[in-house]
């Protein structure tokens, strides 16, 4: 790999650290705003896309049954989530969020994500499925990576001797 190439990487590696640090500070303001800590706002962040079980929300939060429940208890007192019957199996419960959830959530993110739109209008189709591509692709990366970090100790060839 040539200097140049090797340079560039370091800083698109150093603009995507910049840009993560800038969507935490501002998730950090959205929670104070709102009144919800991070593991809160990531679940509204995925009812956003689409009513999801209480096991799916534990999965995609990697907190506990029990832990995922008291947070759905604090989401729904506030108003921003309901529990409701699956529309195709009765038997099993959704989380979705609630009209007026929505309606909060959107007042903060909305503005951003119009005027983010708007930063991706001066590139080429071609361009646009590049960028869809490496972000879907670094996501998948992250997860697997925090997946990792999950396994206990001894399975990830850490284990301590005493």
């Amino acid at each position: 790999m040539n200097k140049n190439r090797q340079t560039l990487i370091a800083e698109v590696g150093r603009a995507t650290q910049a840009y993560q640090r800038a969507t935490d500070g501002f998730d950090d303001e959205v929670g104070r705003r709102l009144e919800l800590n991070g593991s809160d706002l990531r679940c509204l962040d995925w009812l956003t896309e689409r009513a999801l079980s209480t096991g799916d929300l534990a999965a995609l939060t990697g907190l506990s049954g029990a832990a995922t429940t008291a947070l759905l208890d604090r989401l729904e007192q506030k108003g921003y989530v309901r529990r409701v019957r699956d529309a195709v199996d009765r038997r099993k419960v959704v989380v979705e969020l609630t009209p007026d959830g929505a309606a909060k959530v959107g007042e903060l993110y909305g503005p951003l994500a119009r005027e983010g739109a708007r930063l991706l209008s001066p590139f080429t189709d071609a361009e646009l499925e590049k960028m869809r591509a490496f972000l879907l692709q670094a996501a998948q990366l992250v997860d697997r990576h925090r997946a990792r970090l999950r396994q206990p100790a001894a399975a990830a060839g850490t284990s301590r001797k005493r």
